[in-house]
């Protein structure tokens, strides 16, 4: 099987390579090799690599950003899309399109199930939900979020920066979600592929959690891995006393029970998951 991954030097694209199926042949792509905004790019290139398997790991991802600078967001995040799929179609291609937790609105008491309705509150969840739309009936999408992995910029090596750097660290508290370790979503999404389902998928980790209780978590297992020498405060702070230009869903925990029942079972909590992360930071830096 050949698989083509674009958004490969990211944290997810990255994971896809490295738990690829074995004798998987795997072309990844990034912003330097293909604009995947530019259709007769992309479909001159599925043409000649003529993968099996197609991934979007590819997206606009700076949510503020995106508020002032909604049209860029939309060709990345939507108008790619569609180029994407097209092109694997016209190959006969399967199409595998990562999506978000920022279609929802956040208002939600309970998890949202992958047919509950959306209702994004940003630039970034339109742009995202539109992208889902362009993905066509016949793609898996699999809606995740709070990405993170050994490499890259996210909010476990952010924090374990500044805690080394800061006397006391503030951090919003009434934002509630489950983050996701990158190569376990990588994962799943290799054997829903394998399984060749499609429509929408929920996954992240285990396991409901603040950022508040995240960064926590992330102190007291860096401080037991020796990353950090010394503890410093964490205190938890309300949305409103941290404004940002995109407003974010304060409830978004997706409901995974039918991702997990074709898994054959749940994904790691997300504690655990992050003692693994902080083991590889503390191996390979």
């Amino acid at each position: 099987m050949k698989a083509l991954i674009v958004g490969g030097r990211g944290q997810l694209g990255r994971g896809l390579a490295a738990t690829s199926p074995a004798g998987t042949c795997i072309v990844s792509h990034d912003l330097d090799t293909l604009d995947i905004t530019d259709a007769s790019s992309v479909r001159a290139m599925i043409r000649v690599e003529r993968p099996d398997l197609l991934f979007n790991a590819a997206a606009y991802t700076a949510v503020d950003k995106a508020e002032g600078d909604e049209s860029a967001a939309y060709e990345v995040n939507a108008v790619a899309v569609g180029i994407l799929a097209d092109a694997a179609r016209a190959i006969g291609a399967r199409f595998v399109h990562i999506s978000t937790d920022f279609v929802f609105d956040g208002t939600s008491g309970i998890p949202y199930a992958p047919t509950a309705p959306t209702n994004p509150l940003s630039a970034y969840g339109r742009t995202k939900l539109a992208g889902e739309k362009r993905a066509g009936e016949d793609a898996l999408i699999v809606r995740t979020a709070w990405v993170y992995a050994p490499i890259g910029a996210n909010f476990v090596r952010t924090m374990i920066r500044l805690m080394g750097e800061r006397p006391q660290i503030r951090v919003v508290a009434d934002q509630i979600g489950t983050p996701t370790y990158a190569p376990g979503l990588a994962a799943a999404l290799w054997s829903l592929a394998g399984q060749e389902r499609i429509g929408l998928y929920h996954y992240t980790d285990s396991g409901v959690a603040s950022w508040y209780d995240f960064a926590v978590a992330i102190q007291e297992e860096a401080l037991a891995a020796g990353l950090l020498e010394r503890a410093v405060p964490v205190v938890p702070i309300s949305s409103a006393a941290f404004p940002t230009p995109a407003r974010r869903p304060q409830y978004s925990v997706l409901d995974k029970s039918s991702t997990f029942e074709a898994l054959g079972g749940a994904a790691p909590h997300w504690r655990s998951n992050l003692r693994v992360l902080i083991g590889e930071i503390s191996t390979n830096g």
